[in-house]
């Protein structure tokens, strides 16, 4: 096995960026802090009806993004990802969920996610992929699952590196599908990605959700509340595609080993 010291003091740095990031992601906190309530008492106030409610939303939103990343993504060259510009315009959305709660989460949630998606292509360009790739634009879609960690999770389940393997065999077929049928297509292998997607993504909904139930959130806070979330998908893109740039580089088992090394240092 090649020795970890192999990869460069600059990419060392990238990756322990990326691990403390894809590790000990920060939406709970984030969202707890503008709500001034912990994010794990707020989300009993979500009865369990409204539940079912977002997993619906998050599976149409996923839906919709998937669409948008296989049809419509656009792989000119552009500069640096405008994340400020996405932060802006997710904490426009925000200030609308916050005035109309979750009566206005469809609408908003289908708005942000697309935002969302459109800055994650712009990190995955700056970190060397190419848009026009099936792979790149399914990497895109992987962000929403990486990004819904839960604190009760347990961390050898929920891993940046077991949560890429859990999504490994679903994006394969899905893009063997795709290169088949055309990226209109749908089918069972597409929606199956789908689905394990918006599973993981409808945990980090809650989460939004629960905080913007909290009986004093109005249209400024819920712009913040939408802003932190934006945040912490553009940070969790950001580490994913820095992984994924270091393994094109220095192959993919030596990034992962010094990626766990880091993790247990």
């Amino acid at each position: 096995m090649e020795s970890p010291k192999s990869i460069s003091e600059n990419d060392i740095a990238a990756l322990e960026w990326a691990n403390r990031h894809m590790e000990h992601p920060s939406l709970a906190a984030r969202l707890s802090s503008v709500i001034g309530t912990p994010i794990d008492i707020a989300i009993k106030l979500i009865p369990p009806p409204l539940y079912r409610r977002i997993r619906s939303t998050a599976d149409n939103a996923v839906g919709q993004v998937l669409k948008v990343a296989l049809s419509s993504l656009r792989h000119d060259d552009e500069k640096d990802p405008q994340k400020g510009l996405y932060r802006a315009l997710a904490g426009g959305t925000g200030a609308v969920g916050g005035l109309f709660g979750v009566y206005g989460l469809p609408i908003e949630l289908a708005i942000s996610t697309t935002l969302m998606l459109r800055s994650i292509a712009e990190i995955a360009r700056s970190e060397g992929e190419h848009l026009g790739s099936t792979d790149t634009r399914l990497a895109c879609l992987e962000v929403f699952a990486l990004g819904g960690h839960s604190e009760s999770d347990d961390a050898t389940e929920t891993g940046y590196y077991s949560l890429k393997l859990a999504l490994a065999l679903p994006v394969t077929q899905a893009s063997r599908h795709i290169a088949l049928h055309g990226v209109n297509s749908g089918g069972p292998m597409v929606a199956r990605l789908a689905s394990l997607v918006a599973s993981r993504f409808s945990v980090a909904v809650s989460q939004k959700t629960a905080a913007q139930l909290v009986p004093v959130i109005g249209a400024a806070t819920g712009a913040v509340i939408n802003v932190a979330f934006m945040n912490h998908f553009q940070e969790m893109a950001r580490g994913h595609f820095i992984v994924r740039r270091l393994e094109r580089k220095y192959g993919p088992k030596i990034i992962h080993d010094s990626y766990e090394s880091i993790s247990q240092s």
